[in-house]
């Protein structure tokens, strides 16, 4: 098969790599893409909002699925866009990808059904929210509706705080329009989980969990980012949570999902804290997560490519998904000044002594200029290490994390710590 997968980051790199390695994909295009999947894939320079020139690419290549990554084009309706012309696409429609883009929605859904989440309220203008605020206890979670890069969220330690996120949402627009409207909502404390999910209507078939670490530095100090670094297995969490979780959380908002006259196909990623009364939702995305991709892809057995057909084909019920024991640890490589601004260009060595150590490296933010590998964006790389538990795991990843350079870098030296203690 020829398949095209949208996006440019770590993970559309992870799923790149994952479907090269099946014998039925024969070749890859990717739009974006990055300087890393160019390793694997041929690059259409086209960005993933253009689906007018995506869908004449596909056309004029013979593709015969599209996989798509980010969540934006996810939004924007790319899948009922693909659909029209015919062409087979694996991702929800926009009317179920709203799970994602809006989280107000999002938030009313699980309320209307009866599903697990925090106690919150939504406001659309500044000084109803801030009287409202001003009731709460802190710490307190402000949460922009639309997407922001998986920015979008201040987790406020005091009232200060939490008084200046809400201005700089809904007053300095920040995030755009995505912050023009805003949940307020419980500060939840636990252990965070993620579980991706492989979704068609009622069917959910959920991968291995993982934790993320959002937060820019050791210790979860700084502010929130795209994700610094995650680890799957959870050794430290009872498997009895994670079914927990799968069975009253994931599975009934596949269901309500349904009934909505929204049916989810494709991949639906839980966001959960595992409280003292046990998981509750934080958020919901409609797609893979990322840096997660990262680390559960190189624990699939399964041909991911039989289980997009599955899926697209609504047989996703009938196939058995296996997943290997071993552990992925992945630690992210951030450009200085990540998540606020952050410069480009700088030279990236050391990655052929990465790979040889067995590493896995994903780009994120990359490009090729003048012969050399550079700095792209804001999360640079992602670098995996695999091993027979998550000790060795982690080990490795900070191995092949120390032969790695470029001007600026900046990691978490904490990346699944917590679940060794």
């Amino acid at each position: 098969m020829r398949v095209m997968v949208i996006g440019g980051g770590g993970r559309e790199h992870a799923i790149v790599w994952a479907l090269n390695n099946s014998e039925k994909v024969k070749k890859i295009y990717c739009a974006p893409g990055n300087a890393g999947i160019a390793e694997l894939a041929e690059i259409a320079p086209i960005p993933v909002n253009k689906f007018a020139d995506l869908i004449q690419f596909a056309i004029d290549h013979s593709v015969d699925l599209v996989v798509v990554g980010p969540d934006d084009p996810l939004a924007e309706g790319i899948v009922d866009a693909f659909e029209e012309q015919n062409i087979p696409i694996y991702g929800p429609r926009k009317n179920a990808a709203e799970i994602e883009g809006s989280k107000i929605f999002m938030k009313n859904l699980l309320k209307k059904y009866n599903i697990i989440t925090a106690k919150y309220e939504t406001f659309t203008d500044h000084e109803s929210a801030l009287a409202y605020l001003r009731e709460q206890s802190v710490p307190i979670v402000i949460k922009a509706d639309g997407l922001a890069a998986g920015k979008g969220v201040t987790v406020a330690y005091s009232m200060e705080e939490a008084e200046q996120a809400l201005h700089d949402m809904m007053v300095g627009k920040v995030f755009g329009e995505s912050g023009g409207r805003v949940v307020i909502e419980e500060f939840l404390e636990g252990q965070e989980m993620s579980i991706l999910a492989f979704v068609d209507g009622e069917t959910v078939r959920a991968m291995v969990p993982a934790q993320d670490h959002k937060p820019i530095f050791d210790n979860d100090k700084g502010p929130n980012t795209g994700g610094m670094g995650t680890y799957t297995p959870l050794p430290h969490i009872d498997p009895a949570i994670v079914e927990e979780a799968i069975e009253t959380i994931i599975k009934p908002t596949a269901k309500a999902m349904v009934s909505e006259g929204r049916p989810f196909r494709g991949v639906l990623f839980a966001g959960l804290m595992i409280t003292k009364d046990g998981p509750k939702t934080i958020e919901f995305n409609a797609r893979m997560g990322d840096p997660e991709t990262q680390v559960v892809l190189p624990r699939l057995k399964t041909d991911l490519l039989d289980i997009i057909l599955a899926s697209i084909n609504g047989r996703l019920d009938q196939l058995d998904i296996e997943w290997n024991d071993e552990a992925a640890v992945c630690v992210i490589a951030a450009s200085e000044g990540y998540p606020g601004n952050y410069p480009k260009g700088h030279v990236i060595e050391g990655l052929d002594a990465a790979k040889a150590q067995g590493a896995l490296v994903f780009h994120a933010g990359t490009a090729e200029k003048d012969g050399s590998l550079v700095t792209n964006g804001g999360r640079v790389l992602g670098i995996v290490g695999r091993g027979r538990d998550l000790a060795e795991a982690r080990a490795r990843a900070y191995e092949a994390v120390s032969v790695i350079h470029f001007e600026g870098m900046q990691v978490r030296t904490d990346i699944a710590a917590k679940a060794l203690k």
